[in-house]
């Protein structure tokens, strides 16, 4: 099963690991200082900035295999 959800925040996927955010860069999403991240879900963000969330899926749950 998959460590990170499509339905997950951006805050909750952020607390799982440093790592995180280095991703989430190379995606070009700046997470970090977004208010939106407390909410916002990962399907929500990607779709908001024209990102495939399964690629995005994809590299967050690297981090953790």
């Amino acid at each position: 099963m998959a460590t990170i959800t499509k339905d997950m925040t951006f805050h909750e996927v952020m607390s799982k690991s440093p790592e995180v955010v280095k991703v989430l860069g190379s995606f070009n999403l700046g997470c970090v200082g977004c208010m939106g991240a407390q909410h916002e879900t990962l399907e929500q963000g990607a779709t908001a900035h024209g990102l495939d969330v399964e690629d995005l899926l994809t590299a967050l749950n690297a981090i953790f295999d």
